[in-house]
């Protein structure tokens, strides 16, 4: 080396170490003391001094010198590597001292000797999974492990190496860009790291680069975008490309590690295609009985295009004047469907020839290019037997309800409209014809009577005729014939109803009595009108009249006002309606007119001779309730009269023998056969042990039970007899119900008893002389209730 050189080689490394002197212990400096053999002696010696001046003042500070920070590569192994050596002045060799090392990774991944201080990195230092680790030293005494001095701390730094090759964490890629781009416009990204230290050196800095896929793509070799690099990338011809992506560290420099990843770019569909129809002239024959809206042929438009760039609308755009078809498309199959919108006939006309045309629903305006094709359609009409066609669908028909039998309703009429032309035949379809009140000629139509009509019964018939070619009794047509059945004057008016009028006592002569109207089952075209009269025997009538209202009804009028119930309640007027038909219809019919007593308002209160009776100012609600009273008195009078008080009626001895069957299978033996009955289970359980009083009387007198002790075959009916004599005889009855229980339902019942007569109101409180001033009809009644009372009294 050049003597200038070395001397600026020796200032250089004497700057530095000035400079790092005075932050760095001694022991760091071994390191370096040994990688600098290459220096000249005196440089050496420099270094020496230096290192001494940094021991003295350690010394001045500590017993011993450490290394605050040890730098090292990481490496893989697998021999052991010197990370760096402890040194203390205490080590003088007559001091047995031992070195200690703890924190992390102390005794696994860093080992040192007890002796000399040395430090070794026994285990791969890996800086992506820790970049340094913290340890602690300290000098002991070796025999009895005291600490010589106190401990000291120092950082183990893991430098970085490029050894991570770049990842595509993402990949692989899927992206798409349309069809026809320009070159230059961008398709993706993609993005890959290093776990290497992006800020010491080259080892994370990358360089994108592509492998496979030019020359349709290229990529920013920073940015890593992806871009459209060749004009005219048609999806028709090639849909899918696979790029393949390579990232590079150190810069993208020899020796740098690198990593690859694949792109998968799609084209996307742009209109840039036109429907094209598969051959230019379509060819259909199409038989003329083809219904409404059935297909009769279809066309077909491809399209190179996909999904809604595809799709195409087809139209009828020439030789359809008459509006016959028409072209819809499937949504599946993308096909021109040719539909009838009329039925075609093979007499009229025999062909057609359509021109159809098919264009794209989306329209690209950049593309330039005609987005619609046509083509030619033929089609023949096949000539079918068709079925008989009536001159008009509906035929409406009129009759007089009173016509013979044979009339001629009307006439339908129709024809085969096929070329050849066959003979037709006419039937009834009886299923609209149940009654078989019509017929028809089968040759030439004609519809007659077959049985007499009633317009009053059904005005209008629906009948429908078929009409059947004779050559082919297939081809068959129908037709419906409204009837309708015109009116005759056949009816008599009528009242319009069963009118019953209310003539008051107090009446006024000339009160209207009753409105009468008529109603006549007949409808006239020139619509109802009535004559009313009486009969000749009544038309000096004293008491009543009749007046015309104009309107088609009647009043019939009062002639005097001294009607009176008691000399006659009820009136008969017969009139006699007449119509205006031709020849007219009467008929006579009978108003009824009682006589009632009103009120000086004019409201009728009563139209009875008894009522007359009553004492003024009673309404008809009071003597409704009295007369029901009186009817419930007389069926209790007529009841408690033949019941005996003095003895229970419940008979639990072995002589009771009302009739109770529990068995259904015996015939019986007559009136001697007394074993089918058991009247114990009409009892009741809570008087057998004892006597059962009645609840709806108190007598006086309290008969013992009477006990019975004679056969089980007593005579029934001589027991009835007794028994009812006893009860009629019985002079502590009262002259109200007295409740026989025939049953017996169970013991807690909450139905009490059934006598709506069992009240606590006693015989006294009843007072019934009222009952003498109801008249003649209440009389007897009225002398019953105070018989009775003056007997009770005494």
């Amino acid at each position: 080396m050049p003597k200038r050189s070395e001397e600026m080689l020796t200032d250089v490394w004497t700057s530095l170490l000035l400079v790092w002197i005075t932050c760095v212990p001694y022991t760091s400096m071994t390191p370096i003391i040994s990688q600098s053999k290459s220096l000249q002696t005196g440089s050496t010696a420099l270094l020496r001094g230096l290192v001494e001046g940094q021991r003295i003042l350690s010394r001045a500070k500590r017993g011993w010198v450490w290394n605050q920070m040890f730098v090292l590569e990481e490496f893989s192994g697998p021999d052991p590597i010197l990370v760096g050596r402890l040194h203390t002045d205490l080590d003088v060799g007559s001091t047995p001292i031992k070195y200690v090392l703890a924190g992390e990774g102390a005794g696994t991944i860093f080992a040192i000797n007890e002796i000399t201080g040395d430090i070794h990195a026994m285990k791969r230092l890996d800086r992506e999974e820790k970049a340094e680790y913290t340890l602690t030293a300290q000098v002991t005494n070796r025999d009895t492990d005291q600490p010589l001095e106190p401990p000291s701390e120092f950082i183990i730094k893991v430098q970085d190496i490029n050894d991570n090759p770049p990842q595509f964490v993402e990949g692989p890629y899927r992206a798409s860009v349309p069809e026809m781009s320009q070159v230059g416009t961008s398709v993706t990204r993609v993005t890959a790291t290093d776990a290497d230290d992006p800020v010491y050196g080259n080892s994370a800095k990358l360089v994108y680069s592509i492998l496979e896929g030019q020359p349709y793509f290229s990529i920013d070799p920073n940015t890593a975008i992806i871009k459209i690099a060749l004009h005219g990338m048609d999806r028709e011809m090639r849909e899918e490309y696979l790029v393949v992506i390579q990232a590079k560290d150190m810069g993208g420099h020899m020796g740098g590690l690198s990593g690859t990843t694949t792109v998968t770019v799609t084209l996307t569909d742009v209109n840039d295609n036109p429907p094209k129809f598969s051959k230019s002239l379509y060819e259909f024959v199409i038989p003329e009985d083809l219904g409404i809206g059935k297909p009769g042929g279809k066309v077909k438009a491809n399209d190179r295009d996909i999904g809604e760039n595809a799709k195409s609308t087809y139209n009828i755009i020439d030789g359809d004047e008459r509006d016959v078809f028409e072209i819809t498309t499937d949504a599946q199959t993308q096909e021109g469907i040719l539909r009838l919108k009329k039925p075609l006939n093979f007499e009229t006309k025999k062909s057609y020839t359509l021109k159809v045309e098919a264009a794209n629903i989306r329209f690209d305006p950049n593309s330039g290019a005609p987005f619609k094709d046509t083509a030619t359609v033929k089609i023949a009409v096949e000539d079918s037997d068709e079925p008989p066609v009536f001159s008009k669908p509906t035929f409406v028909l009129q009759v007089d309800e009173n016509a013979p039998i044979n009339t001629v309703v009307g006439t339908v009429t129709a024809r085969d409209p096929d070329v050849t032309g066959s003979l037709v035949r006419y039937f009834i379809d009886r299923h609209t014809d149940l009654e078989r009140q019509f017929n028809v000629n089968v040759d030439d139509g004609k519809i007659t009577l077959a049985k007499p009509l009633d317009r009053e019964t059904d005005m209008w018939h629906n009948i429908t005729v078929t009409a059947t070619e004779i050559r082919n009794h297939s081809q068959i047509s129908r037709a419906i014939v409204a009837i309708r059945v015109l009116d005759i004057n056949d009816n008599a008016p009528e009242f319009a109803t069963e009118y019953e009028a209310f003539l008051c006592e107090n009446g006024k002569p000339g009160q209207v009595i009753q409105t009468v109207s008529a109603v006549d089952k007949d409808d006239p075209i020139q619509g109802h009108y009535f004559e009313y009269r009486l009969i000749p025997e009544m038309l000096n009538n004293p008491n009543f009249t009749i007046k015309n209202n104009g309107d088609n009804s009647i009043s019939v009028l009062a002639k005097h006002d001294t009607f009176r119930r008691q000399k006659q309640e009820m009136y008969f007027l017969p009139i006699i309606v007449t119509d205006n038909g031709n020849p007219p219809m009467s008929s006579t019919n009978t108003l009824t007119i009682r006589v009632c007593g009103c009120s000086r308002e004019g409201i009728v209160q009563s139209c009875n001779v008894e009522a007359y009776v009553l004492p003024i100012g009673l309404s008809m609600g009071a003597l409704i309730a009295i007369l029901a009273c009186i009817i419930l008195l007389l069926v209790v009078l007529f009841v408690t009269l033949r019941r005996h008080k003095n003895k229970p009626l419940i008979i639990k001895d072995d002589e009771d023998v009302r009739e109770n069957i529990i068995r259904y299978d015996d015939e019986g033996g007559g009136e001697e056969d007394t074993e089918a009955f058991d009247i114990a289970t009409l009892q009741n359980p809570d008087g057998i042990n004892g006597y059962l009083p009645r609840k709806d009387i108190k007598p006086d007198l309290q008969f013992m039970p009477r006990q019975s002790g004679g056969p089980n075959g007593v005579d029934v009916d001589e027991f009835i007899n007794v028994r009812l004599h006893e009860a009629d005889n019985d002079p502590t009855a009262p002259p109200y119900d007295s409740i026989q229980i025939y049953g017996y339902e169970g013991r807690g019942s909450i139905a009490g008893s059934l006598s709506s007569l069992e009240t606590a109101s006693s015989d006294s409180d009843q007072n019934y002389d009222y009952l003498r001033e109801w008249g003649p009809r209440f009389r007897r009644l009225g002398e019953l209730y105070s018989v009775g009372e003056s007997d009770k009294e005494t």
